[in-house]
């Protein structure tokens, strides 16, 4: 992975970390926050992850890789996705980085995501991952 650009996005839940931790690795709830895209995994280290939908008209299948699975506090996949136009090859994925920290009142919540190619690409995909994380805000406090 050769870009040094990192796209973050925090909000503190009002719920507590294994709520939040729920909605993001439910497959139903993921369906709500992540555009509508079905995610296929069994969250096993080094195991497979596919996400399947459709954006701005077009059909696509990303895939990555399951690097850590801590419940309730921390979640990395690597996610490539063919809709860049990008060779797939390991130095075009990105690292996305789910970290949850208790704070008083409920919870801390970060996406951040690595290798963005300059600082417009991180700033797009921050601009995406900020809605993102609001939907899982909204999930997780509805309860």
């Amino acid at each position: 992975m050769t870009g040094k650009f990192v796209a973050s996005s925090t909000a503190t839940i009002a719920a507590p970390p294994d709520r939040v931790w729920a909605v993001i690795t439910d497959p139903e709830a993921i369906k709500g926050f992540m555009f509508g895209t079905e995610v296929h995994t069994d969250w096993s280290i080094g195991g497979p992850i596919r996400w399947r939908g459709e954006w701005e008209g077009k059909a696509y299948e990303d895939k990555g890789q399951v690097l850590e699975f801590e419940p309730g506090r921390r979640l990395v996949v690597t996610h490539f996705s063919p809709l860049t136009g990008q060779e797939d090859v390991p130095e075009n994925y990105h690292r996305l980085i789910w970290t949850l920290q208790e704070v008083p009142g409920g919870t801390e919540f970060t996406l951040s995501q690595d290798n963005n190619a300059n600082a417009e690409a991180a700033e797009h995909s921050k601009l995406m991952w900020d809605k993102l994380v609001g939907d899982v805000k909204d999930l997780a406090e509805q309860g």
